[in-house]
């Protein structure tokens, strides 16, 4: 699997902790190796890295070598199911149903 890490565009913001060298390499790794566990997790899900995509989280995580984090980090997004309705098109949420209205 290719890391997605995340391209800031420096001609916004020039001093990017996210900003990689020629390598691919993390420019500012010392600002992400000194934070702790806690904070790491905020900047990532309320901070500067909150934008980024969970792919991006990931490979961020764990070029930092901080994959354990990768489950606090990264809420998965749960989906209603979807159901086929009797007109054939797919709806989410539960079917309708008269008899469930009748015993209520």
């Amino acid at each position: 699997m290719r890391n997605q890490f995340y391209v800031p565009d420096l001609g916004k913001d020039h001093d990017s902790p996210f900003a990689r060298d020629a390598d691919g390499k993390l420019v500012r790794r010392g600002f992400w190796l000194d934070m702790s566990d806690r904070s790491l997790v905020l900047a990532m899900t309320q901070g500067l890295g909150a934008h980024l995509t969970n792919d991006q989280k990931r490979a961020h995580l764990r070029d930092l070598g901080r994959e354990h984090l990768i489950d606090q980090v990264c809420i998965q997004e749960i989906l209603p199911p979807t159901y086929a309705l009797p007109s054939g098109v797919i709806g989410s949420g539960p079917p309708a149903s008269n008899s469930l209205r009748q015993q209520r």
